[in-house]
């Protein structure tokens, strides 16, 4: 376990040289380069000069890479070209935020996939079957806005059970920190849960016809211990697999969410960094959404080997 975990780490180190280089290289693709946005309306020729020997803009491109990155590896992002503040620090302060929603999401899915795919994978055939197999695919087609939207709007608005917007601190109150972000979360959850269900289902039912679940029922041992310790045990590698695929995909999707409900996150910074062209902001949200997806993948291999030990990942 601890080889698989060193081989990783020191595998994504060129990777990650390799993310940051394209990240750092979407400011080329910016129409006149970033000085010509900053510069405003009508710029006259010195101005844009300034802006760039300001930014440093006007050095070769790996020197700005270089500096950018020896910068990245100390903690120092650059700074945002709408209000100065420090990269990092924002994403620090909108980090909690939006962890805290991916991790109530991912538990939401978990519970309400695993569910429907054991109730279809232990009973295949059946109606129970049929019922999970269908909620599950209607489920998949739905957009994470439009449930967001529809929750807001049954939920918020008539029922008057769950605030539409807002966010409050688990420190300050963990009841309005769930009670806030319980409709974000089923809006995020839908579409992961579908996933599982749909994998749990068709791994559990291909485990339930190998000769170790027959020998087991043969033995006399209580259900709930076959299906636990035999049957989902030997079932997870690729829910696994699925769950942290949807993981990573959550990530990207709190940037339409955090914006629906006005989830103070890394999210709805990232919006709002795209649309005032804050270039140093949306390179580090980048940068460092690349690390965390690279840790889940790494999370995700390295739960191959609890779920079954004869599993080589290369």
């Amino acid at each position: 376990m601890l080889r698989l975990l060193c081989v990783r780490l020191l595998a994504m180190v060129p990777l990650l040289l390799i993310v940051s280089f394209l990240i750092y290289s979407l400011i080329a693709l910016v129409p006149g380069g970033p000085e010509v946005a900053l510069a405003g309306s009508n710029p006259t020729p010195e101005k844009i000069h300034a802006i760039r020997v300001e930014l440093g803009l006007d050095k070769p491109f790996l020197v700005q890479y270089w500096n950018w990155l020896t910068g990245a590896l100390h903690g120092d992002l650059g700074h945002s070209f709408v209000d100065g503040q420090s990269v990092w620090s924002a994403v620090v302060e909108g980090f909690p935020v939006t962890l805290s929603l991916v991790l109530l999401t991912l538990v939401v899915a978990a519970v309400l996939g695993l569910t429907l795919g054991l109730a279809a994978g232990l009973h295949p055939g059946t109606w129970v079957d049929r019922l999970s197999t269908v909620t599950a695919s209607a489920l998949m087609s739905l957009p994470y806005f439009w449930v967001g939207m529809m929750l807001v709007l049954i939920f918020a608005i008539q029922l008057r059970v769950f605030p539409a917007v807002g966010y409050v601190p688990f420190s300050e109150s963990p009841a309005g920190w769930l009670w806030h972000l319980i409709l974000p979360a089923i809006s995020l959850a839908i579409v992961p849960a579908a996933v599982v269900a749909r994998q749990t289902r068709a791994s559990v039912t291909a485990v339930m016809q190998e000769d170790y679940i027959r020998t087991a029922w043969a033995k006399g041992l209580y259900p709930r211990r076959v299906v636990v310790k035999h049957v989902l045990k030997n079932a997870a590698v690729p829910v696994v697999t699925a769950f942290g695929v949807e993981a990573n995909r959550l990530i990207g999707a709190t940037v339409v969410i955090e914006q629906l409900f006005a989830v103070p996150g890394v999210g709805k910074l990232a919006y709002f960094s795209v649309f005032s062209r804050d270039f140093p902001m949306v390179q580090g949200i980048l940068l460092i959404t690349a690390v965390l997806i690279m840790l889940i993948n790494l999370a995700v291999d390295v739960s191959y080997r609890y779920f079954n030990p004869k599993v080589t990942v290369s």
